[in-house]
């Protein structure tokens, strides 16, 4: 938590951590991660929305807009003139606190073809790699330190413009099934309850 409060500073904004709570929490579990993220210089809001729905959010909500009328200094992480590998680079030093980058034979060829063609110029770099570790392992908690991130391909989304470049081993997302979960979610219009989530 506290690496990310330090990665969103770097963008000149202050960031809200909510803390989400469950019924197996602790009163002094969610007092220790709220006085860590406040010294950290991050607004902190507890909510229960899992179990209370929009009424459990208020107080996030609340700290949301507080954050949103106070002045900040944002700044972009890159310029767009940036090239791709330098991007990723900066992206894996900054957000990941990696101490650099390894591209594999194939993946550098690719970056290289894109950077030289001035189509891809305006394409956002959108990283793909695991959420569960700021590593591309997903087994490394914390904040490991002396590691390098290694990209091994590079996707290209034209109708989107990204470039994503693919860290570790990663599954994509399959197509929607011909009868998705989603059609059978609904709201009771009389009772505002969600039904068909699980």
């Amino acid at each position: 938590m506290l690496h990310h409060i330090n990665t969103i500073r770097t963008a000149g904004i202050n960031p809200v951590v909510c803390i989400n709570t469950f019924h197996t929490d602790t009163k002094d579990e969610v007092a220790l991660v709220k006085k860590a993220a406040e010294k950290a210089g991050a607004r902190c809001a507890v909510s229960s929305h899992w179990a209370n729905g929009g009424d459990g959010a208020l107080e996030l909500a609340d700290a949301v807009m507080d954050a949103c009328n106070e002045k900040n200094e944002f700044k972009f992480l890159y310029p767009m003139e940036m090239k791709l590998r330098d991007r990723v680079a900066k992206i894996a030093q900054v957000v990941y606190g990696a101490d650099g980058v390894v591209w594999s034979p194939e993946a550098e060829a690719k970056a290289k073809v894109f950077e030289a063609d001035p189509k891809y110029n305006e394409y956002a770099t959108m990283m793909v790699k695991t959420h569960l570790s700021l590593t591309h392992e997903p087994q490394r908690k914390g904040v490991p330190k002396g590691w390098s991130l290694p990209i091994r391909d590079v996707l290209v989304y034209s109708g989107a413009k990204f470039l994503c470049p693919c860290a570790g081993t990663i599954s994509l997302m399959p197509g929607t099934a011909s009868d998705p979960a989603f059609r059978r979610v609904d709201v009771d219009v009389m009772t505002g309850k969600v039904r068909g989530l699980f």
